[in-house]
């Protein structure tokens, strides 16, 4: 059977499934079960294809019309220019967080505290960027931390990273230049809404704190000064209506240079600020 046949019955499966877009992942799987890149799809649409190549294409349908993501099917998703490996332990890196990187990438910083580190994609992508620099990326969850290692050996960044399973700061040590964070955001109404992608097969943990969403914001702005050097920073993506909230809460804990960031659909993405002038001490709130 020639591939563009299979493809045809196999998009037309994924629609009936409520895949967003049925042609689009049909041709990534097709390229994946024929060993080819995605790119080349198009000249290989007349090509017969084998038993083997058929059956591992079929599995690859069968699981995307579950609605499992891409990323998790295939076990990686590029970001920043870099493939990472992807588990249903870890959030998916979506395009729009590469905003958070390049806003980072436009300071100058030694060193970077990621919190709630998931795949790893921003502390690995951060330190590939500046190979001098040193950084920690804290999650709670132990199986997460598992794959933002594994991450940051694939990079070569392991040697300047340092990993640890923590609930928020409990477990952090030592002082930074900068501190990123993309943090669960999603409110507990939007949550009920989410598409099965994220809501069946994308740790909840990693999605939704629950409430209005911005518990992990005050949780940050009031206790990352303690793990700042001074003119340090605080960055952090957002949902996009989330702009004014999270800035609000940035300026009742008193920081500096505040500023809403856009991403490339020019939607509200990322806050930041510079360290209050008077940073708490460590164990106060």
């Amino acid at each position: 059977m020639i591939a563009q046949a299979i493809l045809v019955t196999a998009v037309q499966k994924l629609r009936t499934a409520g895949v967003p877009d049925p042609a689009r992942d049909a041709r990534i799987l097709l390229a994946c079960a024929m060993n080819i890149s995605a790119g080349r799809l198009t000249l290989h649409l007349q090509d017969d294809c084998g038993q083997t190549e058929i059956t591992a294409f079929e599995k690859l349908i069968a699981q995307r019309e579950t609605r499992q993501p891409i990323s998790q099917i295939l076990g990686k998703r590029s970001f920043y220019g870099r493939d990472f490996i992807v588990t249903a332990n870890v959030l998916d890196p979506r395009p729009e967080t590469e905003t958070l990187v390049t806003e980072a990438l436009s300071i100058s910083f030694d060193s970077v505290l990621d919190m709630g580190t998931g795949s790893g994609c921003l502390i690995a992508t951060l330190l590939a960027e500046r190979p001098k620099a040193t950084g920690m990326g804290a999650d709670i969850s132990k199986k997460a931390i598992e794959v933002a290692r594994r991450n940051a050996e694939i990079l070569g960044v392991l040697d300047r990273a340092e990993f640890v399973q923590s609930d928020w700061f409990g477990g952090v040590n030592g002082t930074y230049d900068l501190v990123v964070s993309n943090p669960p955001y999603i409110d507990e109404d939007e949550w009920q809404t989410l598409e099965p992608e994220p809501k069946n097969w994308e740790p909840k943990i990693a999605l939704t704190p629950g409430l209005d969403g911005l518990t992990p914001y005050r949780e940050l702005a009031q206790n990352a000064p303690q793990y700042l050097n001074a003119g340090g920073w605080l960055m952090v993506e957002i949902g996009w209506q989330q702009g004014p909230a999270v800035s609000q809460i940035l300026s009742d804990n008193h920081w500096s240079c505040i500023d809403v960031v856009t991403d490339l659909d020019g939607r509200d993405r990322v806050v930041k600020g510079q360290i209050p002038d008077k940073p708490l001490q460590k164990g106060q709130n």
